[in-house]
């Protein structure tokens, strides 16, 4: 089975959080910015940050280029300053291109500012470790 993990980030925060993932893996994260390709890859962990409510463009721009033949399944990892906001429209394209995204989708605490600028901190990377190890694959 091959496994990926892909990252944007504006703030270092997906990188953490998609590192810490990759290593319980024993994988490296690849990220978006460098135009990572991806082929036969059974499931692909996505990790982004939301911005203003949305996904960064970029990330989304990346993820039109994806399609069924490259990606079985795909697993969201979403990191949010106010924890409310998902990856819906990465989420939406994925449908769109008939890729099985996973219902659940994790979701930590951003920083941005004073606002959680601790976050994500170690107990939010071993939560996310315990999501993927929880059944988040097949």
């Amino acid at each position: 089975m091959k496994i990926a993990v892909i990252y944007l980030t504006k703030t270092g925060h997906s990188r953490k959080i998609a590192n810490a993932i990759a290593g319980e893996l024993n994988i490296h994260a690849e990220d978006i910015s460098m135009n990572p390709g991806i082929a036969d890859v059974d499931i692909l962990y996505i990790v982004g940050g939301i911005y203003g409510g949305k996904s960064d463009p970029i990330m989304i721009e990346y993820i039109k280029g994806i399609d069924s033949t490259m990606v079985k399944k795909a697993v969201l990892l979403t990191s949010c300053v106010s924890k409310k906001f998902k990856q819906d429209e990465v989420r939406e394209i994925l449908r769109r291109k008939n890729i099985e995204v996973s219902s659940e989708e994790f979701v930590c605490q951003g920083g941005l500012g004073f606002i959680g600028r601790k976050h994500p901190n170690s107990s939010d990377l071993e939560n996310a470790i315990a999501f993927v190890k929880g059944g988040q694959t097949p």
